[in-house]
């Protein structure tokens, strides 16, 4: 949690509030790919990419 509030920090500090939509992107399509990893779907996620 200290990590998240660091870099909630730095943001706000250096008005770098375009950041937080691009963490939460790569976020999404990281727990995405680690989720459909063993699943049926898997083919079909990464065929997107």
């Amino acid at each position: 949690m200290e990590f998240v509030r660091e870099f909630w920090a730095y943001m706000a500090t250096r008005k770098k509030f375009w950041l937080l939509p691009l963490i939460l992107v790569l976020l999404l399509f990281g727990g995405l790919l680690i989720l459909a990893k063993g699943s049926v779907l898997a083919p079909f996620i990464y065929t997107i990419f």
